[in-house]
């Protein structure tokens, strides 16, 4: 209840003074109930220009960047992030180290999870969007995840093979393209055991919550359901002899 107080508040802040200053205000990364918020905020205040961004097209985590009259539609180039790499010191004697590995140190520096975006896994190694303010000392402190030491440094970019999703076709018939049918199919489950999901605020289309499990996404839509994955929608392919729809969607693995 206090996050849905402050967060607010602290969004209107930011646009307030990106306006009376001209100058690119910011968020940290937000997570997607966060986003949600952000959205729910920012519709309240017409005029205000923005962009979402992770560093990356597909990114999960995204902070918020207020635009200045100078600022292009559309463009995050003014919002200060960086991304790290975080490679062992030794392969041979590297641990077979998991994404919570890796975020298990990095939380254990103390860091506030706002300073840290997305971590996408490479093989052995990690790479990481976070705050620029926060580049130098993660470089700088995280030398371990689990047993493994590891060093980390900056790089320009992310290579576009870790910025590039892997998907997972799932294509089936649906009575009709409601949100709940389509997460069934996603996930391979029944409508009945997903719709509380929906209910209960862990479904998200774009970023943004959806509590009605009739909603009917777009093609192109990005679906995320909290602890489970998300996937995207690639739309109706055909229809069955009995009438039935043939979807297509895009799991994120």
């Amino acid at each position: 209840m206090e996050e849905e107080q402050l967060l607010p508040r602290r969004i209107q802040d930011l646009a307030n003074q990106c306006y009376r200053r001209d100058v690119p205000t910011y968020t940290e990364f937000l997570n997607l109930a966060e986003q949600d918020l952000f959205y729910r905020t920012v519709n309240k205040m017409p005029g205000v220009r923005y962009v979402l961004f992770g560093g990356y097209e597909m990114a999960e985590r995204r902070a918020a960047l207020f635009l200045p009259s100078y600022g292009e539609e559309g463009d995050p180039s003014m919002l200060p992030i960086a991304y790290l790499v975080i490679r062992p010191l030794n392969d041979k004697f590297a641990e077979e180290l998991t994404h919570r590995d890796f975020l298990g140190s990095l939380m254990n520096l103390g860091i506030e999870r706002g300073k840290l975006g997305d971590l996408l896994m490479d093989g052995k190694q990690a790479y990481l969007v976070c705050m620029e303010d926060m580049a130098q000392y993660l470089c700088r402190e995280l030398t371990r995840v689990r047993h493994t030491s590891v060093y980390c440094e900056q790089t320009a970019q992310l290579p576009d093979a870790v910025g590039t999703p892997v998907l997972q076709r799932k294509e089936g018939s649906v009575a009709s393209v409601r949100l709940d049918a389509l997460l069934a199919l996603a996930f391979s489950s029944s409508r009945s055991k997903l719709v509380p999901l929906i209910e209960g605020g862990q479904v998200y289309i774009n970023g943004r919550q959806t509590l009605s499990a009739s909603a009917v996404p777009k093609e192109g839509d990005i679906i995320s359901v909290r602890h489970m994955g998300r996937f995207l929608y690639r739309g109706v392919k055909g229809e069955t002899k009995k009438g039935r729809l043939y979807a297509a969607v895009d799991r994120y693995v």
